[in-house]
C-alpha cells in the first residue's frame, strides 16, 4: 500500500491524514475530533480515567488513529490505526523495544525472560526455545490436551454448576505442566494459583497502586512479593529436581524446560534467566489460554444458536478425545477454530501492548520522541466498527472464508480490513511464541467438552478486571448438562 494510499484511507475514515510542520509531534492535534479526547488533569495526567474505567478509557480511543493521554507527567498514546500498529510491531521492529515503563512495571515478575529480553540476548533466548513450538512438536502435544481436557469434563455432573474460570485455569496449568515442562504439578499448584491472584492484584488497572512502585509497603504490594518469592522457591526446586534426574540419567525428556536447563550447561543461559522464563510460561503459557476458554464457553453458553452450530460439527467430526491427532490436523474443525478466533477478538487475553521508540520516530504523520509510551490495544481495535462490522456482537461465522481462500491463524480474515485491525497475539518478529500452542489447546478443549456437556449461563454478563491481562471479576459460573453427541 503507498503512502498516498494508506494517508486517503485514514482520511476517509474520518481521522486527520497529515499534519503540517508547525503540529507535528504536538500531543493535542493527533487525529480526529479533539472534543472526545480524554481530558488530563495537572500532575496525575489520565490516571483518573483509566482507574475509573480501564476498558472504557480504551473504548473512548475508537475512532482515533493516534489518541494522546498522559499517566502522571509522561506522555502517551494510544495507538489505534492498523497501519500504526503493524509499523510499531512489524515494519519498524528494530525502532521499538518494550522500554523502561515495562521494565519498571513487570520486571520484578518476569525479570531477564524472553518477554523483557532485547537484542541479542532476545534472539538467543527464542532460538533456544523455538523448537519446542514447531508445527510437528506441537501437534504432538494433541493427547495431553485431550486427555486433561477429557478428565475435566468427566469430573463434572450433570446439572452441576461449574465456574469455568477456575476449572480453565487448573486445565492449562496441567497441560502446561505436562507437555512443556514435564512435570507433574501436584501441590505446585497452590503455589501458582496463590502467586496469579497475588499478580492480578497487583496490577489491576482500577487500582492507582497499580501504576506506583511496587517498594511502597501495601497490604497488595507485601502480598505480591511474598508470593513471588515462594514462586520462585518452588521454581527453583523443580529445575534443581529436573536438573538432577537429567544428571543421573534417569530423564530424558526434550520439553521445554529441559532445553532450558540444556542451555544453562553450555553457558547460552544462566540459572537467573532459566527461573525468570519458567515463571513466564507458567502465566503467560496457562493463564491467556484460560481466559480465552473460559470466554469462548461464556459465550457460546450466552448464544445458544451459535452453541448448537458449533457442537453439531463436533458430532460430525467424532469424539476428538478418541482421535487426538485426526482432531489437531490444520483443517479438521472449522466451525471450533472460528469459536476461537471470535472469542480472541471480542476478548482478547492480553488487551493491552506497550511499545517504546529507542529513537525519535514518524508515526501516522507524528513525530514520536524516543522514550514516549505507546499502547497497542487489541480491545480497542478488535471492536472498532471502522474494520468490524457489528463489533460488539459474538459472530463466529465473520471467520468464515471463501474456498480456497484460506488465511493463516491469528491474523484477521483477508478482506478489505487491515492486517493489524486483529492481533490477539501481538505481531511481527516477537509475535508470541507460543501462539500455535495456545490455538490449538482451545480447540482440542472446546471440542472435547462441548461434545459431552451444554452449557448455560449462570452468570448472565461479563465483568472484567483488567490487570496484566483481561482477567474477569468475579467467578464465570456456567450450568452444564450432560448431553453426548
Amino acid at each position: 500500500m503507498s503512502e498516498e494510499t494508506r494517508a486517503s484511507e485514514r482520511t476517509s475514515t474520518g481521522s486527520d491524514a497529515a499534519s503540517t510542520d508547525e503540529d507535528r509531534g504536538d500531543p493535542t492535534d493527533i487525529g480526529g475530533d479533539r472534543t472526545d479526547r480524554p481530558k488530563p488533569l495537572p500532575v496525575i495526567g489520565n490516571l483518573h480515567q483509566i482507574t475509573g474505567d480501564p476498558l472504557g478509557f480504551f473504548d473512548a480511543a475508537r475512532g482515533h488513529d493516534l489518541l494522546p493521554y498522559r499517566m502522571f507527567t509522561d506522555q502517551c498514546y494510544v495507538v489505534v490505526h492498523p497501519e500504526g500498529v503493524q509499523t510499531v510491531l512489524v515494519d519498524g521492529d528494530d525502532a521499538y523495544h518494550k522500554g523502561e515503563m515495562m521494565q519498571r512495571q513487570i520486571g520484578s515478575l518476569l525479570g531477564d525472560g524472553i518477554f523483557l529480553a532485547e537484542g541479542d540476548d532476545w534472539q538467543r533466548q527464542r532460538s533456544t526455545m523455538q523448537p519446542a513450538f514447531y508445527r510437528e512438536r506441537i501437534t504432538g502435544y494433541a493427547d495431553a490436551m485431550t486427555e486433561n481436557a477429557a478428565t475435566m469434563a468427566d469430573g463434572w455432573t450433570d446439572g452441576e454448576i461449574v465456574d469455568v474460570a477456575d476449572a480453565a485455569s487448573e486445565l492449562t496449568l496441567a497441560v502446561l505442566a505436562d507437555t512443556l515442562l514435564g512435570i507433574d504439578p501436584g501441590s505446585e499448584r497452590d503455589v501458582v494459583a496463590r502467586a496469579a491472584d497475588a499478580i492480578a492484584a497487583r496490577y489491576d488497572s482500577r487500582r492507582v497502586g497499580a501504576f506506583l512502585p511496587e517498594w511502597i509497603p501495601s497490604p497488595t504490594n507485601r502480598r505480591y512479593r511474598r508470593s513471588l518469592v515462594d514462586l520462585r522457591r518452588t521454581i527453583d526446586r523443580i529445575i534443581d529436581d529436573r536438573r538432577t534426574a537429567i544428571e543421573d540419567e534417569r530423564y530424558s525428556g526434550t520439553d521445554l524446560l529441559s532445553m532450558l536447563i540444556a542451555a544453562t550447561a553450555d553457558g547460552s543461559m544462566d540459572d537467573e534467566t532459566l527461573r525468570d522464563n519458567v515463571v513466564t510460561f507458567l502465566f503467560a503459557g496457562h493463564e491467556t489460554t484460560a481466559l480465552g476458554l473460559t470466554y469462548a464457553l461464556h459465550s457460546l453458553a450466552t448464544e445458544p444458536d451459535e452453541q448448537a452450530t458449533v457442537r453439531d460439527a463436533i458430532a460430525e467430526f467424532g469424539d476428538p478425545a478418541t482421535d487426538p491427532d485426526g482432531a489437531a490436523a490444520p483443517d479438521a474443525l472449522p466451525a471450533v477454530d472460528r469459536v476461537v478466533d471470535e472469542t480472541l477478538r471480542l476478548y482478547p487475553p492480553v488487551h493491552v501492548f506497550f511499545r517504546e521508540p529507542a529513537r525519535s520516530v514518524d508515526l501516522l504523520d507524528t513525530r514520536v520522541p524516543a522514550g514516549t509510551v505507546l499502547a497497542l490495544s487489541p480491545w480497542t481495535c478488535h471492536r472498532d466498527p471502522r474494520w468490524w462490522d457489528d463489533p460488539e456482537s459474538f459472530r463466529p461465522d465473520r471467520w468464515t472464508t471463501s474456498k480456497g481462500e484460506g488465511r493463516d491463524r491469528g491474523s484477521a480474515p483477508k478482506s478489505s480490513r487491515p492486517e493489524y485491525a486483529y492481533f490477539p497475539f501481538g505481531g511481527g518478529p516477537r509475535h508470541c511464541i507460543g501462539m500455535r500452542f495456545a490455538l490449538l489447546e482451545l480447540r482440542l478443549t472446546l471440542a472435547v467438552v462441548l461434545s459431552r456437556y451444554r452449557f448455560s449461563p449462570v452468570t448472565e454478563t461479563l465483568s472484567f478486571a483488567p490487570s496484566a491481562t483481561l482477567q474477569p471479576d468475579g467467578p464465570v459460573r456456567l450450568r452444564v448438562d450432560a448431553d453426548a453427541l
